[in-house]
């Protein structure tokens, strides 16, 4: 079984293709937002904990999310897509040693100009009911406001403005080389050229994972 790790800033396209792989690869798509979601959604011990930690405004620490995947993926059985995490170099050290442990792994980043992110991300819209993401620029839904799939509400996201993106890409830069550099002496990073299309990026994939 192969473990992948999506890295990449936000709107680069890892949401898209891990759908892909999720559906043409037979991956489970690992998303940590989702997961906590819905581990507090079970009202189960861990999800209690999640729930205290939210509601008092803090964030969910990094042992919180590791004994989240940990209790949510079976490696010896599954393939899964890593997805919002790592985001630092002490989360990739901390994935590996309590989670990863000695499966077989690769790391793929998603390298594409900031200034292009920023222009997709301000131009992204979602359907509020089956989840479908369209772009202003280059997917446009046939009708304003509403889902090609669905008909559902396509609407924009209140953290798809300018100031937030910018600020989340300012993160983004200032902790994605030491977690590159991580991988890379590791010998499992491999870089997609993000700013092609998604058929052409899915392609790149199908070719790394064999």
């Amino acid at each position: 079984m192969k473990q992948v790790i999506l890295l990449g800033a936000p709107g680069s396209g890892k949401g898209t293709q891990a759908k892909l792989m999720v559906s043409e690869l037979n991956f489970n798509h690992l998303s940590t937002g989702d997961l906590l979601r819905a581990e507090v959604a079970k009202k189960s011990d861990l999800g209690n904990r999640i729930s205290d930690l939210i509601n008092s405004g803090a964030l969910v620490d990094d042992d919180t999310v590791l004994e989240l995947l940990r209790v949510n993926i079976d490696l010896a059985n599954g393939q899964y897509i890593f997805d919002g995490f790592p985001r630092n170099i002490e989360q990739a050290k901390a994935l590996d040693k309590e989670v990863l442990g000695s499966a077989e792994s690769k790391a793929l980043y998603f390298d594409l100009d900031l200034s292009i992110i920023k222009e997709r991300i301000i131009n992204r819209r979602s359907c509020r009911d089956c989840g479908n993401i369209y772009n202003l620029l280059i997917s446009a839904p046939g009708k304003d406001g509403v889902c090609d799939s669905c008909g559902g509400e396509v609407y924009q996201r209140r953290d798809d403005n300018a100031e937030v993106v910018e600020n989340r890409l300012n993160v983004f830069k200032s902790t994605i080389d030491p977690v590159l550099e991580y991988y890379r002496g590791k010998g499992i990073l491999t870089s997609l050229d993000a700013s092609l299309s998604p058929d052409d990026v899915s392609t790149q994939i199908h070719d790394i994972l064999g």
